[in-house]
């Protein structure tokens, strides 16, 4: 093995850094995480999944109204998808730039823009009366908000190595709780004049019956908002102290060769297509895809009927199945996630949750020719509740890959760049994932591939390519694997 200096400071300082490791791994009492900072930034994460998913209880109805479906209620779901995508779509435009600006301008200022931008874009939403009101207004949202990729950077700002897990942990449990109450607001408050006629007497109501779900969540915002304006303390340093950057040839085999250098400020976007990152934004996007392709299928499936592949069942049965996963696998992120990472590894817990995939897309099947033998019985059931168990076990994969991400910069000035190329990356996964798999899903009806069910053996096979991506990560986070480099 070589090891290549090309700085005469380079000793001196990797054996800082090689002590800093050192202590970090001697320290075993995790740090107390800045709770009033922390509790600050988690009102701020709750904006985007009460906005986002209040509109799902209604959008169906909204697009059909609208009159641009020609009287075929079949095509509803095309233009809601178009809806639903936007987002996406959008957002992968601009995250980058978001993020990058974040690492000199920032955390707070971006933050505080992307809430602002989902205020106005909701509202707008509300007041939409025709679809290309709705698409702007969806388009806006994305295009303005840079704030999933800033918050990851954000937290490993507040944390440390000690107890970063904890503070990561939040993230998945707060979207959860988040995408709870959104659609109980949008169902409860949508055509108020409907449901609460001596409440909601005026002419508007009827005019925009739409708008008073969008209202209630920016409140919501709104009070967020002021509270991270006021309270909230910037977390990136206004003086960058010299960021070490590593670089490593993995070209020659079993000889490594490790490059040290020094630099002020964010690095060129060129500088940070490196192995570590390439690697752990892969694992992310691959994962984003076959999980929002899931999320997709799972309620098509168990919305159709018997004699198509699904189990035909009622609206607000998918409603609460639905929600029971979205509150157990919040809670378990919550309570467990980083007991599990300090016992097994972030490695480890990302292969247990990609793993679980196959076995979640397989399942399904399974479940249909019972219910088509047997009718919907306590074994479906059971299998249903299994279905959702091992979707909470492939949650805990998103808490490890963001382990990664916040180790695999090759400096610390990269960080939101780093977590903006992973945002745009999966914005683009999950603005295709959805409609993959429910074409798919009609495609192998209409077709009757392997007897209708050839969309699940595609995703589960796909799903096992997750798996063997995700053995190639290092068995410790990307500093402690150059720490152990240096060492050698």
């Amino acid at each position: 093995m070589t090891v290549e200096r090309i700085d005469e400071e380079t000793p001196l300082l990797t054996t800082d850094h090689d002590n800093n490791v050192q202590v970090l791994k001697q320290r075993r009492t995790p740090t107390p995480l800045p709770k009033v900072q922390i509790s600050i930034l988690m009102l701020l994460q709750l904006c985007e999944p009460i906005l986002s998913q209040s509109i799902y209880p209604y959008i169906n109805q909204l697009i059909s109204e609208l009159d641009i479906t020609g009287g075929d209620e079949r095509r509803v779901g095309y233009y809601a998808g178009i809806i639903e995508s936007l987002f996406y779509a959008t957002e992968a435009m601009t995250v980058l730039q978001w993020s990058r600006a974040s690492d000199t301008i920032g955390r707070k200022p971006i933050l505080l823009i992307g809430v602002a931008g989902s205020m106005i874009s909701m509202l707008l939403f509300g007041l939409s009366t025709t679809f290309w009101a709705l698409v702007v207004s969806r388009c806006l949202t994305g295009l303005l908000n840079g704030n999933i990729g800033i918050m990851k950077s954000t937290i490993a700002d507040l944390t440390d190595p000690t107890n970063r897990a904890e503070g990561i942990s939040m993230i998945p449990a707060v979207w959860s709780f988040g995408a709870t109450m959104g659609p109980l607001i949008g169902g409860t408050f949508a055509k108020p004049h409907e449901r609460f006629p001596n409440v909601f007497t005026s002419p508007f109501w009827r005019a925009y019956p739409y708008f008073l779900p969008c209202l209630v969540g920016v409140s919501y915002v709104f009070v967020a908002f002021t509270i991270a304006a006021v309270a909230f303390k910037e977390t990136l340093p206004k003086k960058r102290r010299r960021s070490r950057k590593l670089s490593r040839d993995y070209s020659s085999g079993s000889e490594i060769t490790v490059t040290s250098t020094y630099q002020e400020g964010p690095i060129p976007l060129r500088e940070l297509i490196t192995y570590p990152v390439v690697l752990t934004v892969s694992n992310y996007a691959v994962l984003a895809f076959l999980n929002i392709a899931f999320n997709a299928l799972f309620p098509l499936f168990l919305a159709m009927p018997l004699d198509i592949g699904g189990l035909g069942l009622p609206p607000s049965t998918i409603g609460y199945i639905m929600g029971a996963y979205g509150a157990a696998t919040g809670l378990f992120q919550f309570f467990w996630f980083a007991k599990i990472i300090r016992a097994l590894g972030e490695r480890l817990v990302v292969l247990i949750g990609t793993g679980a995939l196959p076995a979640m897309f397989i399942i399904l099947p399974i479940i249909s020719l019972i219910a088509r033998n047997c009718g919907v019985n306590a074994l479906v059931w059971m299998m249903i509740v299994l279905v959702e168990m091992l979707a909470v076990l492939m949650d805990t994969a998103y808490g490890g890959i963001f382990l990664y991400l916040t180790t695999s910069p090759p400096s610390r000035s990269a960080l939101g760049a780093t977590n903006g190329l992973s945002q745009t990356t999966v914005s683009i996964s999950r603005a295709i994932g959805p409609v993959m798999s429910t074409s798919l899903f009609s495609l192998s009806v209409q077709k009757n591939w392997l007897g209708g069910y050839a969309v699940y053996l595609f995703f589960a096979v796909l799903s096992l390519g997750s798996v063997a991506l995700a053995r190639l990560l290092p068995e410790g986070l990307w500093e402690e694997a150059e720490a152990e480099v240096e060492d050698d």
